[in-house]
């Protein structure tokens, strides 16, 4: 991992780190980003968080990083191996619940709750379930997506997939949206 110390990281980072490189994880969101979404999560004290993608926790504790007290981040991914990483660094949290299991079917399981942001970093809530994922974000709510500039560990096609899921976003009325060519390439929405 770079030399961060200019971003303030958050304690536990070095040490989840070490134990994702250690473990093999090699799928990590980029520093940068993390250190964002602390940035977008302290704008919405006493919020409801959600997590479409925990890892090892390196995004999960940027996010707790920017929230406050009454705040509370529901984070899931269905890798337990990863999730021990994180629980073992974060699960003490009592503003976090970590769950095991399929976003999809979290998503369809949901329904009528409300989240004043979701970082969708998995498949579930950003190239599958969109609409479910939107539907549970509160007006003036943040979507947060990463990783929409070419990636080296991209499977054959997917430059595809992105480019849907732009022009999709591009087209809702029910949000307003930035697109940052910065650091995995990083997409922004607000609910209107």
């Amino acid at each position: 991992m770079n030399d961060l110390h200019h971003l303030n990281e958050p304690k536990s980072i070095k040490a989840i780190d070490t134990d994702s490189r250690a473990a093999g994880f090699t799928m990590p969101s980029e520093p940068l980003t993390c250190a964002f979404l602390r940035t977008l999560s302290a704008s919405k004290p006493s919020g409801k968080f959600l997590e479409l993608g925990s890892g090892t926790g390196l995004s999960t504790a940027w996010i707790l990083d920017g929230m406050d007290a009454n705040s509370h981040l529901t984070t899931i991914d269905n890798d337990a191996n990863w999730l021990e990483i994180l629980n073992k660094y974060l699960g003490k949290d009592p503003r976090l619940t970590v769950i095991c299991g399929d976003g999809d079917e979290f998503l369809r399981s949901v329904t009528g709750q409300q989240f004043d942001f979701i970082f969708a970093d998995a498949w579930s809530g950003k190239y599958q379930c969109l609409d479910e994922a939107l539907d549970l974000l509160k007006p003036g709510g943040i979507y947060a997506i990463d990783d929409m500039l070419p990636q080296p560990n991209w499977p054959e096609g997917h430059a595809k997939k992105v480019e849907k899921l732009i022009f999709t976003l591009e087209q809702r009325s029910d949000l307003r949206i930035i697109k940052m060519s910065w650091a995995s390439g990083v997409i922004i929405g607000t609910k209107i």
